[in-house]
């Protein structure tokens, strides 16, 4: 079945017993054995829960793994794939990342032994430059968060078995219905859920699916022990989100474009980061490795002191944390998401405090372009 037909049907015919055609939400800490050593499959709702066992067999499925876990975040399904390694253990990981992803790695892991390498993983070289007898994993974002770099996976995941090392793709900004990591040869697929797969900015939810049954079953044991797992109601409510994910990508994409191109021509925007628009340096590379751009927009505006007159101006779009849902968000990456990233390390990367993020909702294109040009022109809101 294509995609967009595997979304709607996700959860459907879980519940033979009544035949709800929406899953059944489950809120039961604990299941009745019935029997010495007999089991229905469920005991501990912190092992399975028969509500989100629906989401992760949708989320397997989806991306094209032998086993999908889901978590109560997306830092706690990093995590999670990061307790994989040990004190000792060294990684790769992408220069342009998730503040929050380098906040786990220096504030919270170092300390416990691990060291990780921030390379450009645009530039397989430099990746492999960097890899060393220790190194256990490389983790990418591609695109990455804020500047929306493209790295190339299959020769990436060519180098990770080459050496004998993890591939694991951080996928939030394009979920499988735009990439599908574990086909490109990666070992490990993560994402936010909070951001597209939930897609209504009301949910909080992370996940992982593992390529292979090996990697699945040592994520399972990790999964089950932290206990960092996704309630039966957050689970039920990510099922019934994964089923309009198709028409909101889709949509949001057309969108995102439209709008990237509008702010490409305006004077007081000094660059414009989209994967869609000629001029990136990955668009090919992403059009052979995936079927969609995302909705992702980036740009800088042409001098940081207009930043607060911008954002007190927007009328329509809204300033916040956050990316992924219905509604359009803009946030300052030096000021939020990667304000824990020390200021001399985010000028390296690139997030300078005249970057804006822009995530393209489903409003009319018109209105969003509308709204950012009064915006940036000073106009009233």
């Amino acid at each position: 079945m294509k995609m967009e037909t595997r979304l709607v049907r996700a959860g459907l015919g879980t519940d033979p017993a009544t035949g709800a055609v929406s899953t059944p939400i489950h809120p039961s800490a604990t299941f009745a054995h019935p029997g010495l050593g007999r089991t229905t499959g469920f005991d501990y709702s912190r092992t399975a829960n028969p509500t989100r066992s629906v989401l992760e067999r949708a989320l397997a499925d989806l991306e094209g793994g032998a086993a999908g876990f889901a978590f109560a975040s997306g830092m706690a399904a990093l995590t999670t794939v990061l307790l994989l390694l040990q004190g000792g253990d060294h990684l790769v990981v992408s220069d342009d990342l998730y503040g929050g992803t380098y906040r786990v790695l220096e504030e919270v892991l170092r300390r416990h032994g691990l060291e990780a390498s921030y390379v450009d993983t645009c530039d397989t070289g430099a990746v492999e430059a960097a890899l060393t007898p220790r190194t256990r994993m490389l983790l990418v974002e591609s695109p990455t968060n804020p500047l929306l770099k493209v790295a190339d996976l299959p020769a990436l995941a060519g180098l990770a078995r080459s050496r004998g090392v993890w591939l694991a793709v951080d996928n939030t900004f394009l979920t499988p219905y735009f990439q599908r990591p574990l086909d490109l040869g990666a070992h490990l697929a993560i994402h936010s859920a909070t951001k597209y797969l939930g897609g209504h900015n009301d949910l909080l939810a992370g996940c992982v699916v593992a390529g292979d049954q090996d990697l699945a079953d040592r994520l399972a044991q990790v999964h089950n022990s932290v206990g960092a797992v996704l309630d039966p109601q957050t689970s039920w409510l990510l099922v019934r989100s994964l089923k309009t994910l198709a028409v909101r990508l889709e949509r949001q994409a057309r969108s995102a474009l439209e709008v990237a191109r509008a702010l490409a021509e305006h004077p007081g925007v000094a660059r414009v980061y989209y994967p869609g628009l000629p001029d990136h340096p990955g668009q090919a590379l992403l059009a052979r490795q995936a079927t969609g751009f995302g909705a992702m927009v980036s740009f800088r505006l042409r001098s940081a002191d207009r930043l607060d007159a911008f954002l007190e101006r927007l009328g329509l779009v809204t300033f916040a944390e956050s990316l992924g849902g219905v509604e359009s968000l803009v946030t300052v990456p030096s000021r939020q998401t990667h304000c824990d990233i020390p200021p001399d390390v985010r000028a390296r990367m690139g997030v300078t405090d005249d970057l804006v993020r822009l995530s393209v909702g489903l409003e009319a294109p018109d209105d969003l372009i509308e709204d950012l040009d009064q915006a940036l022109d000073g106009g009233s809101p």
